[in-house]
C-alpha cells in the first residue's frame, strides 16, 4: 500500500514538473526568436540548405572535406583541431575544409563566435539554419542517420561520407584513402 501511495506521489510530481518545463520551453522559443533576428551581427554566412547545397557539388580542382558539428557536441569539439590541422598542412595540395556549424541560431553570438574567435579557427565557417532536417540530411548522404560529427570529403564527383569523429591520423588517412580512390579512377 505504501508503494502504491509513493508511486502515486511521484506520478503527480512528474506531471507537475512536465507542465514547468512547458513554460520554460516557450520562453526558449521567445529567446530563440529575438536572437535569430540579430543574426545580420554574426560573422558567419548563414545558410538554409538550398543555399548550402552548392558548396557540398563543386566540380573544380579542389578536394573539400566538409564538417557537419556544433559546439554543444564533445566529439565535434574533440576533433576540431585535426581539421584545422589538417586544413592548414593541404592547403598548398588544394584541400580546403568548411565547417558546417548545426548551432541553434540562440548560440551563435553566446557560444559559436566566441568558440571561434578564442580557438583561432581559421577554416571557413557557415551556419546551416534548416530546420527540415528530414529533407536534407538524405541530400547530404542517403545513408546519414543525421548524428554528429559527420564528414563529406569528395573531390570531382567523388565522395566518401563518415558519420563519426575523427583523430588526426584517421582524418589524414581517410582524406590519402580519398585522394588515391579519385587518383586512381580518373
Amino acid at each position: 500500500m505504501n508503494r502504491l501511495l509513493i508511486l502515486f506521489f511521484m506520478g503527480f510530481l512528474v506531471m507537475g514538473c512536465g507542465d514547468g518545463k512547458k513554460q520554460k520551453d516557450g520562453a526558449d522559443s521567445q529567446e530563440v526568436a529575438l536572437e535569430s533576428e540579430n543574426a545580420d551581427n554574426v560573422p558567419f554566412p548563414i545558410y538554409d540548405f538550398d543555399r548550402l547545397e552548392p558548396l557540398l557539388h563543386k566540380d573544380d580542382d579542389q578536394t573539400y572535406i566538409i564538417n557537419f558539428w556544433a559546439t554543444w557536441c564533445k566529439p565535434c569539439l574533440e576533433e576540431l583541431p585535426y581539421f584545422e590541422k589538417v586544413g592548414a598542412e593541404q592547403k598548398d595540395n588544394k584541400v580546403k575544409v568548411i565547417l558546417v556549424s548545426l548551432d541553434m541560431p540562440h548560440m551563435w553570438k553566446s557560444r559559436l563566435e566566441p568558440y571561434v574567435k578564442n580557438k583561432g579557427i581559421e577554416s571557413e565557417v557557415v551556419i546551416l539554419d534548416d530546420p527540415k532536417q528530414n529533407e536534407w540530411i538524405p541530400k547530404v548522404n542517403e545513408e546519414w542517420g543525421g548524428g554528429i560529427p559527420a564528414t563529406l570529403i569528395y573531390n570531382k564527383g567523388k565522395r566518401s561520407f563518415f558519420e563519426h569523429g575523427f583523430t588526426y591520423e584517421e582524418l589524414n588517412a581517410a582524406l590519402k584513402d580519398f585522394v588515391q580512390k579519385t587518383d586512381s579512377k580518373l
